[in-house]
């Protein structure tokens, strides 16, 4: 898993509420293996017509937010079914945070398992920070997990909350079975005494 500490990058707006996770990743993809990856299916319903054409309506089809490592979402995204691989599809895509006033509880946690920075902050304040994504098309926002703050092109800070151990593994760049695996030695010492 890669070290997240600061990104600055473009962020896509996503003004739809309630986004689940079929339509991040429709379940037609969910028997892909983990190394075929799974980001050409990001939101591929939403991303293509059925002719396989791109919808060039979608936020991520514009030119400005092709590159976007950053997606500012609404109310209760990531809802629905517990599908792991709908946070592989946004990873494998080139995202590396999702700003949301909310998100759905199971999609929450995949995200810290995989390297994905999930960031709750006030309504307002994501709607804010939606707005200056759109009208601004392209300009950088900066996340700094360190200071725990997300800072939109206007410049203003907004500080977010995270667990202290989830932040660790993130700027550590370390998932639970690699700090697991870091205890391996006393694990086998354990099991030999025992």
């Amino acid at each position: 898993m890669a070290k997240f500490d600061t990104l600055v990058a473009t962020a896509a707006p996503m003004n739809q509420r309630d986004v689940n996770t079929d339509a991040v990743i429709p379940g037609r993809f969910l028997r892909r293996k983990r190394e075929e990856g799974f980001g050409t299916c990001l939101f591929h319903d939403l991303r293509f017509h059925e002719d396989g054409s791109e919808n060039d309506e979608f936020v991520l089809n514009q030119p400005a937010f092709r590159g976007a490592q950053i997606l500012v979402a609404d109310e209760n995204f990531g809802c629905g079914s517990s599908r792991e691989s709908a946070v592989f599809a946004l990873h494998d895509y080139g995202f590396r945070c999702v700003i949301a006033p909310s998100f759905g509880d199971i999609f929450h946690n995949n995200c810290f398992k995989n390297g994905l920075l999930p960031i709750v902050l006030p309504a307002e304040q994501v709607a804010t920070l939606r707005a200056q994504a759109g009208t601004m098309q392209g300009a950088p926002f900066t996340i700094d997990l360190a200071a725990q703050t997300v800072t939109g092109v206007d410049g203003v800070a907004h500080r977010f909350e995270i667990d202290p151990f989830r932040k660790r593994l993130l700027l550590q760049g370390v998932d639970e079975i690699d700090l697991t695996l870091s205890f391996e030695d006393k694990i086998a010492a354990f099991e030999a005494a025992r």
